[in-house]
């Protein structure tokens, strides 16, 4: 697990916002397992980058990172039965030390008649086992041809307090979706492929100014092998975004993250 881990951080780099640092040069010669690390705020971050106002509880260890990987586990009771199980996801920094982990909360009747367009809860917490973000599914339609009552996720950091939502857009050809803030102005908007199959190679979600004109990062879904993607549902995500970007946005990015696992790779023929 652990090289897979490295192989991924490596692949998932971007080229194009500076200050990441190099995996392999960064992670403690002693370390035998550093994907299960647990991340902690190495140093304050210097005055002059810090907000006029305080992060929400938690999100804070978002704020240096221009890189979340979002690694699912694997459910082997879902591979030897069959069955729909409850997702399970560990969020971490660029170095594979994880900073978070999603738990589904969901009935066996959703997941098992409603299957990927399920009603769901996922609960965000950190290290110490705090909840810090809580990502609210509704049931709602999945179709090009229907531009009616399309995906919408909320997003609430801390739990209780809403600060964004991730909503479809309808469009016949390409996923269309925007971040919003929590009174549901467009911020931000995500820009799919034609094809989100991925055969043998990594699927784009670009990020995009509301008018499209400019890219500001992506969110990627790392192809992960022909095994592991024919025969398991684990999906490995890349949120590559500025560092300096609101903290409430890349929570909302995480969120996306989950969305787009739903929607698009739940199954496990989803990547060849």
């Amino acid at each position: 697990m652990a090289s897979k881990d490295a192989q991924n951080q490596r692949r998932g780099l971007p080229s194009f916002l500076p200050g990441v640092p190099d995996p392999d040069q960064s992670l403690p010669a002693s370390s035998s397992n550093p994907g299960n690390q647990a991340w902690q705020l190495s140093r304050p971050l210097p005055r002059s980058f810090l907000p006029t106002v305080s992060f929400p509880p938690g999100l804070e260890y978002l704020s240096q990172l221009d890189l979340i990987i979002i690694h699912q586990q694997v459910e082997l009771l879902g591979m030897i039965l069959g069955t729909e199980t409850s997702n399970k996801y560990e969020i971490k920094n660029s170095l594979g030390q994880r900073i978070y982990f999603a738990v589904e909360e969901s009935i066996c009747f959703n997941r098992t008649f409603c299957s990927t367009l399920r009603s769901c809860t996922l609960r965000i917490t950190d290290n110490s086992g705090r909840e810090v973000i809580t990502v609210n599914r509704p049931l709602r339609c999945n179709s090009c041809w229907c531009p009616c009552y399309l995906q919408e996720l909320e997003i609430q950091a801390p739990p209780g307090t809403i600060v964004g939502y991730v909503a479809q857009k309808w469009d016949p050809f390409l996923p269309k979706f925007t971040i919003q803030n929590a009174n549901k102005e467009d911020i931000l908007k995500i820009v799919g492929p034609c094809v989100t199959c991925g055969c043998f190679g990594d699927v784009n979600f670009e990020v995009k100014t509301i008018n499209e004109k400019l890219t500001i990062g992506k969110i990627s879904k790392y192809w992960s092998g022909f095994v592991n993607d024919v025969f398991t549902n684990a999906d490995n995500f890349g949120i590559h975004v500025p560092a300096d970007l609101d903290v409430t946005v890349k929570a909302a990015m995480i969120g996306a993250c989950f969305l787009f696992d739903f929607m698009f790779f739940e199954h496990s023929l989803a990547g060849l």
